[in-house]
């Protein structure tokens, strides 16, 4: 039932309250229950006797991107021979911790609309939705009749693969814009490309004299990037990567940026690896630059999940220095919020500088910044404020400690870390340390 039907059923039962003060409407209020009575007959005729159905589609992609906007797109078919009013009751996953998600549509006979609506997903994982349920009105509007518009449907949702190809597009140019920050390059690389004739624009300084009092005319060297340099993402699951913003883990953060960052170093000619590990090494992917790499770290990557132990440095120093025995680029996601935690880790990360160039990436809390620029009106607040600059300050120590040590390290937010991540390769690159 509808409503609009059980509004009229309240006027009648109002009506023949009424009538024991006024006879009189006695006999309307009969009249009014006898028509409501025939409209509801009619209305069940239409919407259960007559033959026809409401049909929908379920559009959507066959993966969905992590953190960001995946659009749905509902197609909805009417076969009745009267326009109908449709009220479409999407079963969401359970991840989205949404039950009340409905959309209205009028749809005329043998006509067909689209509804679309967008997801953002924050966690990896499978996404179960439900049948899509329609309720129909006829346009009387007195009943309600409830079917299965469309089946169950299951959508897996992995790292950001949307970001790739803004990423590609930077990977590609000779400005190294990550849209934050523009890298200057220096110079040359060591790997010479081709000699070729000289056009308006090449650096006069590329000339090559020899060739050019061979040929008669100007000739200059090319260069190009060194290739196929190992580039190795270490991601720790342990327990301080658990730590929630925004919605998201600080591992899912670390997840994206991997992601994107390996298939920039794949479009650079460079061979991309990955290790995970917690309390124990989870995947360890060897650096290739082949066909199906970038998949192949997909698939890994969409499988992590955060432990609540203590990360194992030394076994990860150990698996490291059994597989990878060229000198590599290694990047490492962690998360130190104190100094004591890098010293309990500082000598295995030493062990890795000593052969490896390591960068270490790890998290500012944006929340002890909010806490440092709050105005302090009681003591409670200045003792607030006073722990949160401890903290700070015990962060910029560990970057110190790190650069002291000969290591590379990166101290960013979650919203800029995939950029940050990228302009530091990038930035290497350009400075041939990779």
């Amino acid at each position: 039932m509808a409503k609009r039907w059980f509004l009229l059923v309240a006027i009648g039962v109002l009506l023949f309250v009424i009538s024991f003060f006024f006879p009189i409407l006695f006999e309307a209020a009969v009249v009014f229950t006898i028509v409501v009575m025939l409209f509801t007959i009619l209305d069940g005729y239409l919407l259960f006797m007559r033959r026809g159905s409401v049909n929908a589609a379920r559009i959507m992609p066959v993966r969905f991107s992590l953190a960001d906007d995946n659009k749905v797109t509902l197609s909805i078919s009417n076969t009745f021979p009267f326009t109908i009013t449709a009220k479409m009751v999407e079963q969401l996953p359970r991840q989205f911790q949404k039950r009340d998600f409905q959309l209205k549509v009028d749809i005329k006979s043998a006509g067909r609309k689209t509804i679309d609506y967008t997801l953002r997903p924050l966690t990896r994982g499978a996404y179960d939705f439900g049948a899509l349920l329609c309720y129909l009105q006829s346009p009387l509007g007195l009943l309600e009749r409830r079917m299965e518009a469309a089946p169950e449907a299951t959508v897996k949702v992995y790292p950001s693969f949307q970001q790739l190809k803004k990423y590609e597009l930077v990977a590609r140019s000779d400005n190294y814009l990550t849209g934050m920050k523009k890298v200057r390059r220096l110079g040359h690389s060591m790997e010479f490309e081709k000699i070729k004739a000289y056009v308006h624009g090449d650096d006069i300084r590329t000339i090559n004299w020899k060739a050019t009092a061979r040929s008669a005319n100007l000739m200059v060297n090319t260069y190009t990037d060194t290739r196929e340099q190992q580039v190795y993402v270490l991601i720790d699951k342990g327990r301080s990567m658990k730590m929630p913003f925004g919605g998201m883990s600080l591992l899912d953060y670390a997840i994206n940026a991997t992601l994107s960052l390996l298939n920039v170093v794949l479009v650079k000619h460079d061979r991309a690896g990955l290790i995970t590990f917690a309390n124990k090494i989870g995947n360890v992917i060897a650096s290739e630059k082949r066909s199906g790499q970038l998949q192949r770290i997909v698939e890994a990557l969409y499988q992590q999940e955060t432990e609540f132990k203590e990360s194992d440095y030394e076994t990860l120093t150990a698996i490291i220095q059994r597989r990878i025995s060229q000198r590599s680029f290694l990047l490492l996601f962690t998360n130190f919020e104190t100094l004591s935690s890098l010293d309990r880790q500082l000598p295995f990360l030493k062990q890795l500088s000593a052969k490896h160039l390591v960068c270490v990436v790890f998290f500012q809390n944006t929340q002890i910044e909010a806490m440092q620029q709050a105005s302090a009106e009681t003591i409670e607040d200045i003792y607030i404020k006073t722990i949160a600059g401890r903290f700070d300050y015990e962060k910029k120590l560990i970057v110190k400690e790190l650069r002291r040590h000969g290591m590379l390290a990166i101290l960013t937010t979650p919203q800029q870390l995939t950029v940050d991540v990228i302009n530091k390769y990038l930035e290497l690159k350009a400075r041939q340390m990779v």
